[in-house]
Parts: structure tokens; sequence; C-alpha cells
């Protein structure tokens, strides 16, 4: 019978400062209130709370280390879980194997101990994936923006255009050749061309070797450009 606890971070930064520190302070604690001594605690420095328990470095020797009779405890449900249907299927497959979850949050009784504890967990679960949710929103607004005002978020520059500059601040900047190029892949597509029969046309006329997706993509941020 072991007793385990975990933390985690999302980022390097936080890594570096006092998150981890309280977390294992809190567990601690926790563990003390609960009559229990914590055997080893294990953590994640820099790992997204989008991956799951047993893909994560720390988190998934933990798993594997697991055995009837042991304990985990963390200081809040999103350190483990990466959503509310994973929570509540990883808690039940953990009862069902005789190992108990303490979450500092919910007080020093194992989640599954009593109602009160299993409908918190249900709650702060949801709120818990429901935060992670306005988080990706803001980054999807975010880049999309970005995008909107010209900017380039990440990978090679699509046809018609040349990064410039680096990282947050790269921009897209119009390729002129290419872009008369992708006129011509406008005025093909609205007479009824394929996809493949532009991008031969355009290889032909321009002398520029693209694939029929990035003709299709071309002819979508073309039209996409047109709306704003």
């Amino acid at each position: 019978m072991a007793v385990y606890g975990l933390t985690r971070v999302s980022t390097l930064d936080q890594a570096e400062g006092t998150s981890l520190d309280e977390q294992e302070r809190k567990i601690e604690a926790i563990a003390t209130v609960a009559g229990l001594s914590v055997d080893h605690i294990f953590t994640d420095a820099g790992i997204s709370g989008s991956v799951p328990l047993s893909e994560r470095p720390a988190g998934g020797e933990l798993v594997a280390l697991l055995q009837s009779g042991d304990t985990v405890v963390c200081s809040k449900i999103d350190r483990l879980f990466r959503s509310a249907a994973d929570a509540l299927t990883t808690v039940k497959e953990w009862q069902e194997s005789g190992i108990d979850l303490i979450v500092v949050a919910f007080g020093a009784d194992p989640v599954t101990a009593s109602g009160t504890s299993k409908l918190m967990m249900g709650i702060l679960s949801m709120v818990a994936e429901f935060e992670r949710d306005l988080i990706r929103e803001r980054m999807d607004e975010g880049r999309a923006a970005k995008k909107a005002k010209g900017g380039h978020i990440g990978g090679t520059a699509p046809f018609g255009f040349r990064k410039l500059g680096e990282g947050r601040g790269a921009m897209l900047e119009p390729v002129e050749a290419e872009q008369r190029a992708i006129d011509r892949m406008v005025s093909l597509k609205a007479k009824g061309s394929s996809l493949r029969g532009i991008a031969e046309t355009v290889k032909n006329e321009f002398g520029f070797v693209v694939s029929h997706v990035a003709v299709k993509n071309a002819l979508s941020r073309r039209g996409e450009q047109n709306k704003c």
C-alpha cells in the first residue's frame, strides 16, 4: 500500500516558479490530515493538461506503479485529468482496482468515499473542462484575428506569400508573380476547371509547380480575403 502524489504545470515558466512547491505542500498537508504518509511525489513540468495521464513522463510512471490499496493525491482535479469524461472514467477504473484518489480541493476523504465527494468531483471536473474550452476558444480567436491582419500562424508560407519575421511577429507578404497565378486559378475555377487541371495550367503558363491541394488552399484563402 503506497501513497503517491502528483504535481503538474503546463509551462516551464511555471515549473521555475512556486506552483509546483505549493502543490507539493498541499499534497503533504492533506495526506497528514488523512493519516497518510506520502511515499513519492511525481512531477510533470511543462506538460499540457490535454495530454492523457498515462502518456505524460511522470504520469506514465505513476500509472505503471499503481496497485490495489494504493492512494493517489493531487491538489486539483485538472492536475491529473484532461476532461470531465477522462476524470470520471479513470476514477471509476481505479475504484474497481482498489485504488483511492484524494483531491486537496475536495478534502481529505477519497473522492469515491461519499456521495458528496463524488458529486463535487463531477461538478468540478466539468468546470475544469469548461475552463480549458474557453482557453482553447480564445487561442483560436487570437489565431484567426492574426490571420485576418496578415499575420502568419505557423508553418511554411502558403503559395502566393512569403514570410517576413519570426515567431509571433511573423507576417505574410504577397508575392506578385504568385498572386497573378492565383488570379488565373480563380478564373479557371470559375470556368469549371478541375483542381488538377488548374495546377497543370499554372505550371505551363507561370512555371510554378503546385499540387492540387495547394490550388485548393490558395482558392480558399482568396475566398476568405474577398469576404473581409
